[in-house]
């Protein structure tokens, strides 16, 4: 691994931004174009493809062979499975070359994970902690821990922060539990977690 300022880059990556954070490790032909924002701590695969500008939070992995395309967000601790792919453009024509206010938006925010193989069309926002079932394809909004699956991706349930399918009652085997209001998904905080006053 040849280094750059803390970053690790395999000698068969290609990291072409200097916007890349201590720690982070490119792995054997993933490409990191310029321009693109890459946090500290993260893992970008084999032949996983970030275009310039995109913006990658700290601690995210994303696995071989994902593809990020400018105007996609990817906040801190997200998970990317292999063969994810982002979309940037909803009406794409060879002979129409649009960038920057022309290409739709896509957020994935703080601790979401993103299973092998999924589609994520443009202009969708992924919510915290939401998880998206392998091979699925996003074509709007998914609620923070929300569990999406199929094509098109829909919600069949909830998810805890820890990964894990929370039970009716809202419960976790990790002792967490949530409150739905509406669509939203709230955790519970007991009395001994906030401490005494």
């Amino acid at each position: 691994m040849v280094g750059l300022d803390g970053v690790s880059v395999h000698p068969s990556g290609l990291c072409e931004s200097t916007d890349v954070g201590a720690g982070t490790r490119v792995w054997a032909f993933a490409h990191i174009l310029s321009g693109a924002r890459v946090g500290r701590d993260c893992n970008v695969c084999d032949s996983a493809f970030i275009e310039g500008g995109v913006v990658v939070g700290d601690r995210v992995t994303i696995k071989n062979q994902v593809m990020i395309f400018d105007g996609v967000t990817i906040a801190e601790d997200v998970f990317l499975g292999p063969g994810v792919i982002f979309t940037n453009d909803l009406r794409p024509r060879a002979h129409i070359k649009r960038s920057g206010d022309a290409l739709s938006r896509t957020e994935v925010r703080r601790g979401a994970t993103l299973g092998a193989g999924v589609v994520v069309v443009c202009g969708t926002t992924i919510g915290e902690h939401a998880f998206i079932g392998a091979g699925a394809v996003v074509i709007t909004d998914v609620p923070a821990h929300a569990f999406m699956v199929g094509n098109p991706a829909r919600q069949i349930g909830w998810v805890c922060e820890c990964g894990e399918r929370l039970d009716p009652d809202l419960h976790c085997v990790c002792g967490r539990e949530y409150a739905q209001c509406q669509t939203v998904l709230r955790e519970l905080v007991s009395s001994e977690s906030r401490g005494s006053d």
